[in-house]
């Protein structure tokens, strides 16, 4: 009996053991991988590159005053048009001690040049009546007296400029009213009636009174990176994305680019220019942030692929290839001649057909959205 048992136990081992290898076996063997495929199809291309930047305004002046005081008036505010010579603003003079002393000064001498010339003159000419001073003696008297008549003139009005900033009969050309320098919209008015400001010197680029721009002229200002600035040239279409206007895109054509770079970020960056063409009943502000598509280049209805489907023997200096399905998950390396690409979708100038099934590779991913979570496709909506 316990041989029996023995034997039933060794018989039930061996089971065990046997059922645990096969078991290990079958789940060592890898269930067969099945390549889906994908077509190639005919499509719009378009190579782009993308800029960011600003919309400004294409002439943008500061208006400065001619002299320096106090702002006591101000007849503009942002959003106002203006045109040429329109006023601005108006300045109060604070006269300086020191100028006005001597401004005073040069009045008394002058004064008292004018009359000791009118003294002169008029003693001479009750000489001349007399016969006893000649013509040419008078004469060189009356010159006297009309140099030193002018010279006292000019001392007063400077004496007025010093206290006043402005002369009599001065109408509109007094240095004390700030005007327009430009026709256009009033952007920005940084100033406030009691403000102090400094008239545009040698040392000193003057307080800025109010700035004017042709708001109906408006460029895109933007940079691009180096890597892309060699495939653009000016003449380029653009299409321009504002981020404070939904759904509207507005043309441009680029007019230049900087010949040198600047180091923005740690990166070598060149600044472009393109004219933006307005559309009627938009309204676009100075400085709306924006996004500038440069069309590199364009081609309508071509026969084209995915680009994670095309393939490389080494780096993507060889020859490219794609695999095309000859039997059900059998594949055959394909040369392909490759043309113009989106950076999703290339052209394909020959290799395969529209027809053909061309294998997607595991690195290629899905085509279109996909859910994270699950790595397949995402449904297409309408």
């Amino acid at each position: 009996m316990k041989r029996v048992l023995s034997w039933f136990f060794v018989v039930l081992l061996v089971f065990a053991i046997g059922g645990a290898f096969f078991y290990l076996y079958k789940k060592s063997q890898a269930n067969p991988v099945v390549f889906e495929t994908e077509m190639a199809e005919v499509t719009d291309l378009t190579q782009k590159t993308v800029a960011t930047g600003s919309i400004v305004p294409r002439r943008e002046v500061e208006v400065k005053p001619k002299v320096s005081g106090v702002l006591s008036e101000l007849y503009v505010e942002p959003g106002k048009r203006v045109k040429l010579g329109d006023p601005i603003g108006k300045i109060s003079i604070i006269p300086d001690a020191m100028q006005t002393n001597q401004a005073e000064s040069g009045v008394r001498t002058a004064q008292i040049a004018f009359e000791n010339a009118k003294r002169e003159l008029e003693r001479n000419e009750k000489l001349f009546k007399q016969g006893v001073v000649a013509d040419a003696e008078l004469q060189r008297y009356r010159t006297e007296f009309a140099l030193r008549k002018q010279e006292l003139a000019t001392a007063g009005s400077s004496l007025q400029l010093v206290k006043e900033g402005a002369t009599r009969g001065s109408g509109k050309t007094s240095t004390l009213i700030v005007t327009a320098t430009n026709d256009g919209m009033v952007i920005d008015v940084p100033v406030k009636v009691g403000f102090s400001v400094i008239q545009a010197n040698n040392f000193n680029a003057g307080t800025t009174v109010a700035v004017i721009a042709d708001m109906d002229d408006m460029i895109f200002e933007g940079r691009v990176d180096e890597a892309e600035v060699a495939k653009i040239k000016e003449g380029m279409k653009l299409a321009i994305k504002v981020g404070a206007i939904d759904k509207e895109l507005l043309d441009g054509a680029l007019e230049y680019i900087s010949p040198k770079g600047k180091t923005i970020d740690g990166a070598i960056q060149f600044e472009i220019k393109a004219a933006v063409k307005q559309k009627a009943g938009m309204l676009i502000r100075a400085n709306y942030s924006a996004n500038a598509d440069i069309v590199l280049g364009e081609k309508k209805q071509v026969l084209a692929l995915r680009e994670a489907l095309v393939q490389y023997e080494g780096t993507e200096t060889d020859k490219p290839f794609v695999e095309v399905e000859t039997s059900p998950q059998t594949f055959t390396k394909t040369p392909v001649v490759l043309g113009l690409s989106d950076g999703i979708k290339v052209e394909i100038i020959s290799g395969i057909t529209k027809t053909d099934k061309i294998k997607i590779p595991e690195t290629a991913g899905p085509p279109g959205p996909f859910d994270p979570m699950t790595g397949k496709p995402l449904p297409k909506t309408k």
